[in-house]
Order: C-alpha cells, then sequence, then structure tokens
C-alpha cells in the first residue's frame, strides 16, 4: 500500500485509484501525486503474461481416463484494465474452472489414441473456448498448452505391449524376408554355377572332339589306317586316364592293367562303332525301299 503523496508506478503495472472507495483513475507507469485522505491506491496490477499449470481428469471416447498437464497464458487486457480488477475475485481459479469445463468437452468426442495425436486440436479448441468467456472479464488468453497427456498405467502397459508385438511381428517379417531373400539368391547362384559348369564341360567335350579329329587327320597322312589310328589314340587316352588318377589318389575306379587291356577295350569299341555303322546303313536301306514301293 501507498501511504506517501508521491508514489512511482513501475513498467508493465499499472495502478487503481479509488477516492471515497469509488474507482477514481488508472496511473500508467512514471511518478505521480495523490490526494491524501481522499485517494487511495487499492492495487497494483502487472500487465505482464502470468501463467496457470492445471492437472485436469477427463475420459475418452473409448472410457479411458487421461489425466492432462495443461498450461495456460494469459494476462490482464489494457483497455479493460478496470473491469479484469473489479470483475473478478479470484481469476485463476475461474481460469481453472473454464479450462476444466473445455478440457471435458473436447477429450471425451475422441479416443485414446487419438487424444495423443491430435493433442495441438484440443488445445486450440481448450484456448479458443476460454478466451470467448474470459475475454468479458478483461482477460486475454494468449495461448493454451496441453503439455503432458497420462492414461492410467494399466492403459500405458497395454498400449507398450500392443506396440512391443507389432515391432516383434515387423521384425519377424524382415527376417523371413532377409531368409527368402537369402535362398532365392543362393539358387540363383548354384543355377548359375550349374550352368558355367556345363558350357565349362561341353567348351572341353568340344576341345578333346577336336584335338582328337585333328590328331586323327594327322596319323591318317602318316598312312595308318583307321583301326591304328584308333589304336593309338586309345592307348593314349588310357595312359593319360592312368596319370590322372595316380595324380589325385583315387583308387576307386576299375580299368585293366594286363598288357593285352588296351586292346581288349579297343576291340569293344570298334564293334560298337561297326555295329552302329551297320545299324545306320540297314535303317537307310529300308527307308529307301519303301520310298521306291510308294512311287
Amino acid at each position: 500500500m501507498i501511504t506517501g503523496i508521491i508514489y512511482t508506478v513501475r513498467q508493465q503495472t499499472v495502478v487503481i485509484i479509488e477516492r471515497f472507495g469509488k474507482f477514481h483513475k488508472i496511473k500508467e507507469p512514471g511518478l505521480h501525486m495523490r490526494v491524501p485522505i481522499l485517494d487511495k491506491v487499492v492495487a497494483r496490477v502487472k500487465l505482464q503474461i502470468m501463467q496457470a499449470d492445471f492437472s485436469i481428469e477427463s475420459k475418452t471416447k473409448d472410457n479411458v481416463f487421461v489425466q492432462a498437464a495443461v498450461s495456460v497464458q494469459y494476462r490482464v487486457d489494457k483497455a479493460r484494465i478496470k473491469e479484469a480488477y473489479y470483475e473478478l475475485n479470484n481469476p485463476v481459479s475461474q481460469l481453472k474452472s473454464y479450462v476444466e469445463d473445455a478440457i471435458r468437452a473436447s477429450i471425451p468426442k475422441l479416443t485414446v489414441d487419438e487424444v495423443f495425436e491430435r493433442k495441438d486440436d484440443v488445445a486450440n479448441e481448450v484456448n479458443h473456448l476460454i478466451s470467448e468467456e474470459m475475454s468479458s472479464y478483461g482477460w486475454q488468453i494468449v495461448r493454451t498448452l496441453i503439455t503432458t497427456l497420462d492414461p492410467d498405467q494399466k492403459v500405458k502397459d497395454s498400449m507398450n505391449e500392443i506396440n512391443a508385438a507389432q515391432r516383434h511381428r515387423a521384425a519377424a517379417q524382415e527376417l523371413a524376408e532377409a531368409d527368402r531373400i537369402r535362398i532365392v539368391t543362393k539358387a540363383k547362384a548354384e543355377a548359375e554355377q550349374s550352368e558355367l559348369q556345363g558350357i565349362g564341360l561341353a567348351n572341353q567335350r568340344k576341345a578333346i572332339v577336336n584335338g582328337l579329329s585333328d590328331s586323327f587327320e594327322e596319323l591318317k597322312v602318316c598312312g595308318l589306317d583307321e583301326q591304328g589310328i584308333l589304336s593309338v589314340l586309345l592307348a593314349n587316352q588310357y595312359m593319360d586316364t592312368l596319370n590322372k588318377f595316380a595324380e589325385s589318389g583315387n583308387s576307386s575306379i576299375f580299368l585293366p592293367n594286363t598288357p593285352t587291356g588296351i586292346e581288349d577295350v579297343r576291340t569293344q569299341i570298334l564293334q560298337s562303332i561297326l555295329s552302329s555303322n551297320e545299324i545306320i546303313k540297314s535303317t537307310n536301306q529300308n527307308s529307301t525301299k519303301e520310298s521306291k514301293k510308294r512311287v
């Protein structure tokens, strides 16, 4: 309370003067004088932005109780300082009542998941509702924030379990997809390996055939008949095969090792070739006779 004749008003503050118990005037920041006995300073009103914090419980659309921490930033309307001081005895208590009413009108429209997703929308709706109510009393609502939403512990545990189950399912799907990719990649690699091995074997056989053909022609030029050339080639292949198995240490192959062994092999191969030639020749003769009969 100011008892002297001269007094000062600080920045962002105004002073309300009453004369004979009735509102007289408002003094702005600076140095002022008053008439003793007649004028009385009844209040200093701050024009700064103030904040009130509330904890309000409400039920969501899916019957989940949620504790909402709400922060309201407010201040006195400079154009209505008289109303702000005289209309409300306890503006913070009145503000809390309006916030509670607005919160309990907004949250029950949403499920618990929607409340978390649309927290800012709920805060804006609450800010709009309480601004309309408090403005008639000379108070401005600067901003309303919902800083925390805290459902019941059992609900939080259930939500965490659901989230964990979803993550486990996603992890299992990713692992299964990784296994599938690994199996497919391995199968493709094996298929390509088999294909390349087949190509290599075909090229190897082709090279062998070409080499034998060249050797056959060279030996033929030297004056050997077909049976002699075949004997030489078979003997050469026979010795190469024995050398390869001797180098590899593999003893599970059965080949004739007598002096007449290579001759027996040569005789069997020649007989097979001659038999094949006879069958082909007979088939061609029968086809020619059938063609002549039709003519």
